[in-house]
């Protein structure tokens, strides 16, 4: 009976074991999924749509059609980024499976690309632009004019040596593709403007050469749609820079929100002028054929989709368009407003002083993002001193130091143009309350990506100037005059940099001053631990449309 009872104690105990374990294994699977979940979360999901109203037949026709081409796009950008998709298929849990599905591939675009999926490592400087065993050494040792072309994929020959590839026979069969819908839409297209740019662009696909489909682009003002589609970023390529990512927007224009803004485009040359540099950075004319219209989005596809979402646009990115015609901004209100609403106004009043919340207004955040945007094309092109564009002399450091011109600029002009009484809903002061509130919202994408690097510069020569403070209670309290100072020596310092080409200075600064320091890291604890969204993402095709 002992033998027994000692057996049934035995077996007891292996079955309590067992469970035990089960119970554990099960704890662990929850926090992962939990984790996930969270991860998510982050990003406040937005339907996007707009008012078709006064749109035609053949224009509403149309937008299934580069809906369809966006979505090739999206494809294409896998492939550049990741690979294919068959990753999504791997994933159990439906949570890693959609956050994969955010970030196109298995690595946290706004937390410094950590793979977050089992398995994976850190993500390729140069993604899959350049075979992953090349080194440095050997693509500058590698003879071939085309190498640091926008549009060219470098792979091994059959002897295992570099060799160029052009995008339209890379990517040949999904081009052919996008080209077959492309021709339908031009059928579609009744606006001259649009159907030019339509025919142009589909032998910039065919040939690589995305000059003349880009001057179509500009001169495309009347459309009520407008179609974003193409190589055209090169964030993606992190090793150099050099590679141009798949992207496309489908746009409906707001045409009220557009005719308030035509106005500031005439003041270019003026505000060039008067920008807070020694002269001879502000010697180019920019082009005044540029524009600034305002739209709203309703379909995001490829590289401009990927971790957090583009609110505006500023392109073409050939220098040659412009200083020939300037550049295009397209401000895409429905995604804006979403950010504001969701996150930079919850944010504020988490962290802003009680007695400047009523400076945190979407005019002042609309009008911030539009003349970041304007920013870009002013300043300087080239440098000064023969070291050729600043794109080239200031290397891989161009990306961050532009966008930070970008943003400093963008507030000077809003401060300039408001006390030139042009721009009348909202203050000097709601615009710096809305920038330094709006630095809070953006620098949670990471610091490691050109914008996040700018931010960081930005934040943190503010704070050493004294252009804020925190209140007993640890909120921002902003000082309006020190701010505008240090927008000043902040805007000088930028355009020296880039106006002669100091690459050493510029990666150095950066690397110094590029960074979350402990009590800014303090502060976006804060804003993490109130469930406050990163970002978003969107609910978004034809049938959200409702067409």
């Amino acid at each position: 009976m002992k033998k027994v009872g000692i057996l049934m104690l035995a077996v007891l105990f292996a079955f309590a074991s067992c469970d035990n374990a089960k119970k554990e294994q099960k704890q662990k699977t929850d926090e992962k999924v939990n984790v996930m979940k969270a991860k998510v979360d982050e990003f406040a999901s937005v339907k996007l749509t707009t008012d078709f109203s006064g749109l035609s037949e053949k224009e509403r026709r149309m937008i299934p059609v580069l809906i369809d081409i966006a979505k090739i796009m999206d494809k294409l950008f896998w492939t550049q980024s990741f690979g294919d998709k068959s990753l999504l298929d791997k994933i159990e849990d439906p949570y890693m499976k959609e956050f994969a599905m955010i970030n196109y591939g298995p690595w946290d675009r706004l937390d410094g690309m950590k793979p977050f999926v089992p398995g994976y490592e850190e993500k390729l400087m140069g993604a899959n632009f350049y075979p992953h065993d090349m080194t440095v050494e050997e693509f500058e040792a590698f003879d071939d004019p085309d190498k640091d072309n926008l549009y060219t994929v470098i792979v091994r020959d059959e002897q295992g040596k570099l060799k160029t590839v052009w995008y339209n026979d890379y990517y040949k069969a999904q081009l052919s593709k996008v080209i077959d819908l492309m021709n339908k839409a031009i059928e579609l297209a009744e606006d001259p403007g649009l159907k030019n740019y339509l025919q142009l662009r589909v032998k910039a696909f065919q040939t690589d050469d995305y000059f003349a489909s880009d001057m179509a682009w500009m001169d495309m003002k009347e459309s009520r749609i407008d179609f974003v589609v193409g190589p055209i970023e090169n964030y993606e390529d992190r090793l150099f820079g050099y590679k141009t990512a798949y992207e496309s927007f489908v746009l409906v224009k707001d045409e009220k929100w557009s005719a308030d803004l035509a106005k500031f485009t005439k003041m270019l040359p003026a505000l060039q002028t008067a920008l807070p540099c020694d002269s001879k950075f502000k010697q180019e004319v920019p082009g005044s054929d540029s524009d600034l219209n305002v739209y709203d989005a309703i379909y995001y596809g490829g590289d401009c989709n990927s971790g957090s979402k583009t609110i505006a646009i500023n392109l073409p990115n050939d220098e040659r368009v412009h200083l020939e015609k300037g550049a295009r901004r397209l401000q895409l209100k429905n995604s804006m407003k979403a950010k504001f609403d969701l996150i930079l106004m919850p944010i504020a009043e988490l962290m802003m002083d009680q007695s400047q919340l009523k400076n945190i207004k979407f005019d002042a955040f609309f009008s911030n993002v539009t003349f970041h945007e304007v920013a870009h094309g002013l300043g300087i092109k080239n440098t000064i001193n023969g070291k050729g564009n600043i794109r080239e002399a200031l290397k891989e450091q161009y990306m961050s130091w532009e966008e930070a011109k970008a943003d400093i600029l963008g507030l000077f002009m809003v401060e300039y143009l408001v006390e030139k009484g042009e721009i009348t809903n909202c203050t000097v002061e709601d615009a710096y309350a809305t920038f330094i509130a709006g630095i809070l919202r953006s620098v949670r994408f990471g610091a490691s990506s050109a914008h996040g690097q700018a931010n960081m510069m930005a934040y943190n020569l503010f704070e050493d100037k004294g252009a804020f403070a925190r209140n007993a209670e640890g909120k921002y309290l902003i000082d309006f005059e020190k701010s505008k100072s240090a927008l000043r020596e902040w805007a000088a310092l930028i355009l020296e940099v880039e106006g002669e080409g100091k690459y050493d200075f510029a990666k150095n600064y950066n690397e110094i001053n590029g960074r979350i320091r402990p009590s800014l890291q303090a502060d976006l604890d804060k804003i993490n631990h109130a469930n406050i969204p990163r970002d978003i993402r969107f609910e978004q095709g034809v049938e959200s449309l409702e067409l």
